[in-house]
């Protein structure tokens, strides 16, 4: 009998390649730092997967980020590598990243992408064993014959040229968007190489998954509050209640929602009366990602991609996932 192999692979670099080249004019910047990206993801991984066997993993660095968190090595080791791997790929010239005060600016003569990274979404997880991720965003500057500027980051989200996450769970993958679709790549650990796995991913326009965490529920919004309180009534007609799930990890939390349905609601409270995740790196790239698929985004107001940014590390609140329930909810305002 003769082995059966599968010839019908896609990688990352080879899917980048075909899309690259239905494009008469693309110079290939952006496809090489799509590849990156694919690198430094690989690396985190294999750290990863050594957390608990390897020393100087695991744990906090004593050390807090801009944001006051507790950095963990991690964060510190992601963010290096990340770093690393868009300076030797020649085509970026300015990073904002969580674990970093101020734009890190690369003087690489002719790049014209910028890049805002969360290096390791979730890390608080990683003790104990809960996937984590990487949440990447890319814009093309928009300053011309002087060097990056603080204006060339903040975009509104409908700016970005590409966006997508890193999930580090019982598998690995990277799922990206450049405006024309969604597309999902498992790393394949035999060939060491990203395959697609979940071509032109569709969002269902409806769920039963409500992704929030209800300990701070009192001091949310009186629509939110509603919302949550219409998502637990029991009714057949409209299949409630919904379930709770609530990973903690972002990146992990809007993959299933993407796969599954459902909605994911992070509001304001009394002490993060701005909500606590942050605009460039975390809410406009999952926004990108969750429209593409043709789900819906936003912090309460208006569309979270419309947003104007002031600041790097800028917060909003956001409620993004099934179009038809992210709807619903507005409804209740």
């Amino acid at each position: 009998m003769v082995a059966s192999f599968n010839t019908n692979l896609v990688t990352l670099n080879g899917f980048i390649n075909t899309q690259e080249h239905k494009h008469p004019e693309a110079t290939g910047n952006l496809s090489g730092l799509l590849r990156s990206v694919g690198l430094a993801a690989k690396i985190v991984n294999r750290e990863l997967t050594m957390a608990g066997l390897a020393e100087d993993i695991l744990g906090e660095t004593g050390n807090t980020n801009v944001q006051g968190e507790t950095v963990k090595k991690m964060d510190v080791f992601a963010n290096e590598h990340f770093i690393a791997a868009f300076r030797r790929g020649r085509r970026c010239c300015g990073i904002v990243s969580e674990e970093q005060d101020d734009m890190v600016v690369i003087d690489e003569q002719g790049a014209q992408y910028l890049v805002c990274i969360d290096p390791l979404d979730g890390s608080s997880n990683i003790d104990v064993n809960i996937p984590v991720g990487t949440i990447f965003s890319i814009y093309k500057r928009i300053s011309k014959d002087c060097s990056v500027t603080k204006e060339d980051f903040l975009q509104p989200g409908t700016k970005q040229v590409a966006a997508g996450y890193v999930i580090y769970s019982s598998s690995t993958m990277i799922v990206y968007t450049t405006g024309d679709g969604v597309n999902g790549f498992t790393l394949d650990p035999a060939i060491g190489e990203f395959c697609l796995s979940n071509p032109d991913m569709k969002m269902p326009d409806d769920g039963k998954i409500i992704s929030c965490n209800l300990s701070y529920q009192s001091e949310f919004p009186a629509f939110v509050q509603k919302y949550v309180h219409y998502s637990f009534e029991h009714d057949k007609a409209t299949k409630r209640p919904y379930n709770l799930r609530y990973v903690g990890s972002m990146v992990a939390d809007i993959h299933r929602t993407l796969l599954k349905g459902g909605v994911f609601l992070y509001p304001p409270t009394t002490d993060s009366p701005k909500g606590k995740l942050r605009l460039l790196y975390e809410c406009n790239p999952i926004s990108f990602i969750i429209e593409q698929a043709g789900g819906a985004s936003t912090n309460g107001k208006k569309r979270i991609l419309e947003i104007e940014p002031n600041d790097f590390h800028e917060r909003t609140p956001i409620y993004c996932g099934s179009k038809n329930m992210v709807m619903r909810m507005m409804d209740m305002q």
